[in-house]
């Protein structure tokens, strides 16, 4: 048995802050113990001092802040390379620049040179665990997840599924793409740390046969996650009502075809009325909140206090590439003053359970991932409150963990990440990244 402990400051959650005031749990002086790559266990150092062992690595980083690792629950890794890309709106910043990226992933070497980037990049943010959306092209996801392997990650990514309103270099079949995905899970679902994601990219895009397709897969099997796109775009909104009359509403498609339900998980739901979200709270279904893309692509606000009011399940993520950054830190950022802007205040110790804990409930990961507790996957991130002069300065005159957290959320990025483990490994070092 190995073991190695850090001690540092540490953050971790019982419950939701916005309904339990003491669900936040924190130590000034705590430390994580690690044996084999999980929580040993973790608390203040005084009651576990005793429990290091003498031969154990012991790291000092008392001046550092540890919490779980980040959980982004929605982002497409082919479009790292056009990410920050000028366009008008939603559709057609697809046509103009996603589609013809995503060409690309044709090739298994720019797919496997963009996937281990990606990787390295979101390791360099904090983040452990991510939704991935790969390319129609299976060998676009073989590459994502081979990447992941690599580092040892908890990973959820899926092949996207199109047969139609895309270009041609981009549709699959029916069966091509049910295809594809069954011989995708078989392979990469609970291989380690691997998990699969069946991936109809928006309802637009695939057909009512490949929609029935999907749900052939996600009932063959039932612990497969889902992801999609809904309500992101009120053009796209328009366009699904003008494809699928006879459904309700954009959310009830997905719900026709069988695809809400505990591990779905579906990106932005801005546009969505009270009865879709009291759908989704019922099925377990998740929103991905995406504040950055909602801002940059002009697609709307997410309503914060009707999510809360109806119990609809919520997460962060980035988006990236209509996402302008892959830091958790700054999505927070974005986040906060999206719920101002529709007159709720987000906290930002909740946002920290938003993008750790609450993530792993709402995905049905809780005793893996987003937390410290004991036997626990060891993913947990260092965050310097020094890493930057105006960040060093404000969290000196913090005197709560709220304006702590909080002085991280608006001011932090990945230069406040000084380093990220994956099941006790650490596998990003900013001061060795900037050798």
């Amino acid at each position: 048995m190995t073991q190695s402990a850090f001690r540092a400051k540490l953050l971790t959650f019982t419950g939701d802050p916005a309904q339990s005031p003491d669900a936040a749990v924190f130590h000034e002086d705590g430390v994580v113990i690690v044996e084999d790559g999980r929580v040993a266990a973790s608390g203040a150092w005084s009651a576990l001092k005793d429990r290091v062992s003498d031969g154990a690595s012991v790291q000092d980083l008392r001046d550092k802040l540890i919490v779980p690792g980040f959980i982004d629950t929605h982002i497409h890794y082919p479009q790292t390379d056009m990410i920050a890309s000028p366009a008008p709106g939603l559709l057609p910043w697809l046509e103009t620049y996603t589609f013809p990226t995503e060409r690309g992933f044709a090739d298994e070497a720019v797919a496997a040179d963009t996937a281990r980037f990606f990787v390295d990049e979101l390791l360099a943010s904090g983040t452990t665990t991510a939704l991935v959306y790969c390319t129609v092209h299976k060998q676009s996801a073989d590459a994502l997840f081979t990447a992941s392997e690599a580092k040892n990650l908890r990973m959820v990514a899926g092949k996207v599924l199109m047969d139609r309103h895309c270009p041609e270099f981009l549709r699959d079949t029916t069966q091509t793409g049910y295809d594809d995905s069954a011989e995708l899970i078989a392979r990469w679902h609970n291989n380690g740390r691997q998990m699969y994601a069946l991936t109809p990219r928006f309802a637009p895009t695939s057909t009512e046969a490949q929609l029935e397709a999907c749900e052939a897969l996600a009932k063959a099997h039932g612990d497969i996650f889902i992801q999609s796109h809904v309500a992101e775009n009120l053009d796209e909104v328009a366009w699904v009502k003008s494809l699928f009359p006879r459904q309700r509403s954009y959310l009830d498609v997905y719900d026709h075809y069988s695809l809400l339900r505990r591990r779905a998980v579906y990106g932005h739901c801005i546009w969505l009325d009270d009865e879709d979200r009291r759908r989704m709270a019922e099925t377990g279904a998740v929103a991905a909140h995406c504040p950055t893309s909602n801002l940059f692509l002009g697609s709307g606000l997410f309503d914060f206090a009707k999510a809360q009011e109806t119990q609809m399940p919520v997460t962060l993520a980035t988006d990236v590439g209509g996402g302008t950054s892959f830091s958790m830190l700054q999505t927070m950022n974005e986040a906060h003053k999206v719920a101002r802007m529709g007159g709720h205040h987000l906290t930002a110790t909740r946002m920290f359970w938003l993008a750790t804990a609450g993530a792993a409930q709402a995905l049905d990961l809780a005793d893996k991932i987003g937390t410290l507790a004991p036997q626990s996957e060891a993913d947990f991130v260092v965050l310097d409150p020094k890493a930057t002069p105006l960040l060093a300065r404000r969290t000196a005159r913090a005197d709560s963990l709220e304006e702590l957290l909080f002085a991280f959320a608006l001011l932090g990025d990945d230069r406040a990440v000084y380093e990220t483990y994956a099941a006790g490994a650490r596998v990003h070092s900013r001061e060795q990244a900037r050798r």
